[in-house]
C-alpha cells in the first residue's frame, strides 16, 4: 500500500471532524489558536509516551501485551496505563493553552478547544496505527477511534466550560468539582471503550457497541446544545476592573488587564 494512500486514510477523519466542529461554531475562533491547540495535541502524544515509559518502569506488568494480562491487570492497564495517561496529557495542553485565553467566552469554545487537542493526539496515533496495520485499520479507526477521542473531548470541554462559569461566579468549590470531572469523565469513558475491546469477549463487545452508540448520541446533544447558545459568559459586570472599559471576555482589549 502506497505511503500517500495510508497517510490520506490516516488524516482524512481528522480533517473532516475538525471541519464539522468548526462549522458548528457560530462565532469562529482564531485559526492561530486552533492550530496551537492541534499541535498541543501532537505534543501531548510525546508527553503521554514519557509517562507510559515511567509507569512501565515502576509497574513492569504494564509493558506486557494486553492478551497476557488477567482481568484485574487489564483493568489497571487500560484505565490507568492508557486512559488516565492519555486524557491527563491532553487535558494539560487544553487547560494551559485555552482556559484563561481571552477568546474563551462561550462553553462551546472550550468544547472546540478540547476537540482540537484531541484531534492532534488522534492524528499522530492514527498515522502510527495505519502505517503499521494498513488501510483496513485506518477505516475502522476512522469510524471508531478518532471520533472516540472527540467524544471524550466534548465532555472534557463541557466540564471545563462549567468550571469557567463557576470561576466567574466566584464558586471555588464548583470550579474544583468541574475541573476534576473534566479529567475523570473522559478517563472513565476512554477506559470503558478500551477495556471492552481488549477483553474481547462477546459480552464486552456487546457492551462496547452499546456504549459507542450512547456516547455518540450524548456528545451530539451536547454539541447542539452549546453550539446553538448565543449567550456569552458574563465577566464581572462586563466592565474592566482597572480602566473601566466595557469588556466581553476575561481580558480587557484596551489595557490588557485580566478581569477574573
Amino acid at each position: 500500500m502506497g505511503a500517500r494512500i495510508l497517510l490520506f486514510v490516516s488524516v482524512i477523519p481528522v480533517i473532516l471532524l475538525g471541519k464539522y466542529f468548526i462549522d458548528k461554531d457560530r462565532n469562529k475562533e482564531p485559526r492561530e489558536l486552533l492550530t496551537k491547540l492541534f499541535f498541543g495535541g501532537v505534543a501531548s502524544v510525546i508527553f503521554a509516551l514519557i509517562i507510559t515509559l515511567l509507569l512501565e518502569f515502576i509497574f513492569p506488568f504494564l509493558a506486557n501485551d494486553a492478551e497476557n494480562l488477567n482481568m484485574f491487570e487489564l483493568f489497571i492497564y487500560v484505565f490507568f496505563g492508557i486512559a488516565l495517561v492519555e486524557e491527563v496529557s491532553k487535558w494539560i495542553f487544553v487547560y494551559k493553552i485555552s482556559f484563561n485565553h481571552q477568546e474563551f467566552d462561550e462553553i462551546y469554545d472550550m468544547v472546540l478547544y478540547a476537540v482540537f487537542v484531541s484531534l492532534g493526539f488522534a492524528c499522530i496515533e492514527n498515522i502510527l496505527y495505519v502505517f503499521n496495520g494498513g488501510i483496513t485499520v485506518g477505516l475502522v479507526r476512522g469510524i471508531l477511534a478518532v471520533p472516540g477521542h472527540c467524544v471524550d473531548a466534548v465532555f472534557m470541554g463541557h466540564y471545563l466550560g462549567k468550571a469557567k462559569t463557576c470561576e466567574i461566579a466566584n464558586n471555588a468549590i464548583g470550579k474544583k468539582k468541574n475541573i476534576m470531572l473534566s479529567i475523570l469523565i473522559p478517563t472513565i469513558m476512554h477506559g470503558i471503550y478500551d477495556f471492552c475491546l481488549f477483553a474481547g469477549t462477546w459480552v464486552t463487545i456487546s457492551i462496547f457497541v452499546l456504549f459507542v452508540i450512547i456516547s455518540y448520541i450524548l456528545a451530539i446533544k451536547k454539541i447542539k446544545e452549546y453550539a446553538n447558545k448565543e449567550e456569552k459568559m458574563r465577566y464581572k459586570h462586563n466592565f474592566c476592573a482597572k480602566c473601566g472599559a466595557k469588556v466581553e471576555s476575561n481580558f480587557c482589549p484596551f489595557c490588557g488587564h485580566k478581569n477574573i
